[in-house]
């Protein structure tokens, strides 16, 4: 046996166990090659595992110049949206305030209490925030002289006294009839003697007395019925007998009547009689301007007048003691509607009529209504330092914007369908104003589907089943939210349901996800 077979077999066998190696035994020459063997192995797989890792990192990492090739715009696409049938809306989103239709700052200025009284001061304030008023209650006292209201839609500008005549009269005596005053054979709108009884009837009613007309402590009414009493002595004094004794206190100091020298008795007394007589008509007539002068009248500082009751306390401005330097307070009338104001832009596109939604955000409700006013004029903002006059909307609505204060913009008005909770009182609404809309049904593209050839006409770009594209022209009509009415110029070249481009979009590569 020759000493290579001598290792294979010796490695191919092996020990018994409880073998021994004798000493120069070959045995550990044979355990040295065996474990050669195992890492000349383990030296090839590591080889072998390094190269597969590297042919994997090849296909991992790319160069600079190939990541830029590959991510390269693909190919271009048809975007396209089907065509509808429906009816289109243009619509106009804004913000809005909701207030009361009337809003009336009380400012009672130029109030008179009597003698030596100075500065106007507030001396009761009954009512509180959101306190309901009714007709005829007091809603303040300023330097002892009460402040109430009274029903009718025009302002309170003039004193009314005994004798004055006017719509503003006739507002005054219907007013009074609603809370029971008649005004006996008064004419319309001419303020006599039955409007003076139930005005100070009224007055009565919250427990004060009202403000003579004419403050003489009843010293020309006194001299004209003095002036009366002397005329009719003096006819009574003609119209006597010659010779017969003037009663006393009568005439000229009860001196006996005699003719005047130089003229016969009858002459004489005629003349005498017919300027008696035309003095008594004369003095009678003067007494009767001065008894329809007297009486009660009807400040304009003292009454505020609302066009729609029950109103409520909207907010105080003033307390007890206070001077009176702008509204005491303010007062709310009327349903809740919505008030906005127009820039230039939306100012052309929006008008009386239109329909509109209401939505608060705070309660997650909606209410319909309609554009009630669209102002032609600019509004300002009230200059500041300056106050609305008793009876005036304080939000200077409808006024120039030439003012003084900050331009609002032009004022619009949105009154709901349905009258607004209470609770909508002072909320920022959001407005969606339909300002135009399609009659009926018609067909509705996106507008980016539209657009205009080199011959001017108008097209749409439809697109069949097989993608196959044919251009349609069109007549564009009502636009909103994106959207065109549009009308084929031939009638059935355009359907609903019918695919249009609206634009291009990336074409899917094969092989490559988006």
């Amino acid at each position: 046996m020759t000493e290579l077979e001598h290792v294979v077999r010796h490695t191919e066998s092996p020990a018994e166990p409880g073998d021994r190696a004798a000493p120069g035994d070959d045995r550990d020459d044979r355990s040295g090659l065996a474990r050669g063997r195992r890492v000349v192995l383990g030296v090839v797989g590591g080889a072998a595992l390094m190269a597969v890792g590297g042919l994997l990192a090849t296909t991992l990492v790319k160069s600079p110049a190939q990541v830029a090739a590959e991510t390269g715009p693909p190919a271009q696409g048809a975007l396209t949206a089907e065509v509808e049938r429906r009816v289109l809306a243009q619509t106009v989103v804004m913000r809005g305030t909701v207030a009361a239709d009337q809003s009336v700052a009380v400012s009672p200025q130029g109030m008179r209490s009597g003698e030596g009284a100075g500065a106007a001061v507030v001396t009761k304030l009954p009512l509180k925030a959101g306190d309901p008023v009714t007709a005829g209650q007091l809603i303040a006292e300023v330097s002892g002289r009460p402040v109430f209201t009274l029903h009718g839609a025009q302002p309170m500008y003039r004193d009314l006294k005994p004798g004055a005549t006017g719509d503003d009269v006739t507002q005054l005596q219907q007013a009074l009839r609603e809370l029971g005053h008649g005004v006996g054979a008064d004419a319309k709108g001419v303020f006599g003697a039955g409007t003076k009884a139930a005005l100070a009837a009224r007055y009565r009613a919250i427990g004060y007395e009202p403000l003579p007309a004419v403050a003489d402590g009843g010293a020309a009414l006194k001299s004209a019925r003095e002036a009366v009493r002397s005329a009719t002595w003096a006819v009574e004094d003609a119209s006597a007998p010659v010779g017969t004794p003037a009663e006393p206190g009568s005439g000229k100091g009860g001196a006996t009547a005699t003719p005047s020298p130089g003229t016969g008795s009858g002459s004489g007394s005629g003349r005498e009689l017919a300027r008696a007589r035309q003095a008594l008509g004369e003095a009678q007539a003067a007494l009767a301007a001065a008894e329809a002068a007297d009486g009660p009248m009807l400040p304009a500082a003292e009454t505020v007048f609302l066009g729609s009751l029950p109103a409520r306390v909207s907010s105080l401005g003033a307390r007890a003691g206070s001077p009176v330097s702008g509204p005491v307070l303010t007062l709310s009338a009327g349903e809740l509607v919505v008030e906005a104001y127009l820039k230039d832009d939306k100012r052309q596109l929006l008008r009386a009529g239109m329909a509109v939604v209401i939505s608060s955000e705070v309660s997650g409700t909606d209410a319909r209504g309609k554009v009630a006013l669209v102002a032609t004029e600019r509004s300002a903002a009230q200059p500041s330092g300056e106050q609305p006059q008793q009876g005036q909307d304080p939000k200077g609505g409808g006024s120039s914007a030439g003012g003084g204060g900050a331009d609002l913009g032009y004022r619009m008005v949105v009154r709901p369908d349905q009258p607004l909770p209470a609770g909508f009182a002072g909320q920022d609404v959001r407005l969606t104003i339909e300002s135009a809309a399609t009659d009926g049904e018609a067909l509705v593209v996106p507008v980016t589907a539209v657009s205009a050839g080199a011959d001017g006409r108008t097209v749409v770009t439809a697109v069949s089943a097989d993608g196959t594209q044919r251009r349609i022209e069109v007549r564009t009509g009502t636009s909103g939210d994106g959207f065109v009415a549009v009308t084929p110029a031939r009638a059935g070249a355009l359907a609903a349901g019918t695919r249009v481009v609206i634009g291009a979009a990336p074409r899917q590569t094969p092989g490559k996800s988006g």
